[in-house]
C-alpha cells in the first residue's frame, strides 16, 4: 500500500522541519520548564505545522478539533489519498522510565479494516541544554512499523498497546501490515488468558472475603 510512509526522503524532510520549529518555538520557554509544559507547547507547535506547513508532496492537513479522547491529535490526508492520523508524543530522554499510551487494541482492529487509514506516532525526543528543551530526535511512522520488541499490552478495556520504555523505540519499516497485525493477535493471544487468570485469581479472593463476613 502506497503512502507518504513510502518515501524516505520526503518523511525524512518533514520530521526534519519539525525539528527545526520546536528548537526555534521552544526556545522561548521560560528556564527549566516542566515536562507537562513541554509537552503542550510542542504540541501545539506541532499541530500548527500541520495546519500550515505541509508540503504538496507530503499531504493536506484536515481542519478539525479532536476530541480530548480522540484516537489522534491531527490528521491528514496524503497524496495517494490515505487518511492519516497521528498521536503526538513527546519524551524527556534524560527520564530513566517512559511507557506511552497509544491506542486500544480492539479500537485499531476497527480502524484498520480499510486499507487506506493509517494510524501514526510522532515522537519528539528532546533533553535539556541550559535549562531549555532541545529536540534532538523526531520520529515518524505507522504504528505497523514499530517493532514488537519494544512494544507492549496493557490492561485497560479490551487492552491497550503501550510503548514498553520510550527510551527505546525500535522501527521495522520492512514489516507489512498483515505481518504486524497477525503478531498483535498472537500478543492478545497470551495476553487475554493471563487476564481471565487474574481474574478468577480475584473471584476466589473475594468468595473467601464473603466466607469470613458471612461467619464474622
Amino acid at each position: 500500500m502506497l503512502s507518504v510512509f513510502s518515501n524516505n526522503e520526503i518523511v525524512e524532510n518533514f520530521v526534519n522541519q519539525i525539528k527545526t520549529e520546536l528548537n526555534k518555538e521552544l526556545s522561548n520557554l521560560r528556564d527549566n520548564a516542566s515536562p507537562r509544559t513541554v509537552g503542550d507547547t510542542a504540541q501545539d507547535v506541532i499541530e500548527h505545522f500541520f495546519e500550515n506547513g505541509l508540503t504538496s508532496d507530503f499531504g493536506q492537513a484536515i481542519q478539525q478539533k479532536f476530541a480530548r479522547r480522540a484516537m489522534a491529535d491531527v490528521a491528514f490526508t496524503d497524496t495517494n489519498e490515505n487518511y492519516i492520523v497521528v498521536d503526538v508524543k513527546t519524551h524527556n530522554e534524560s527520564t530513566d522510565f517512559n511507557m506511552p499510551n497509544l491506542i486500544s487494541v480492539e479500537r485499531l482492529a476497527r480502524f484498520y479494516r480499510d486499507d487506506t487509514n493509517f494510524f501514526s506516532l510522532l515522537v519528539a525526543k528532546y533533553d535539556m541544554q541550559d535549562n531549555k528543551p532541545h529536540f534532538n530526535n523526531v520520529l515518524f511512522l505507522p504504528i505497523e512499523h514499530l517493532d514488537w520488541n519494544c512494544l507492549t499490552i496493557g490492561a485497560l478495556g479490551w487492552g491497550q498497546i503501550q510503548i514498553a520504555n520510550a527510551n527505546v523505540i525500535n522501527s521495522n519499516t520492512g514489516q507489512t501490515r498483515k505481518e504486524w497485525m497477525l503478531k498483535l493477535c498472537d500478543a492478545l493471544d497470551i495476553f487475554y488468558p493471563r487476564e481471565i487468570e487474574k481474574i478468577n485469581n480475584r473471584i476466589s479472593y473475594f468468595n473467601e472475603i464473603r466466607d469470613y463476613w458471612e461467619n464474622k
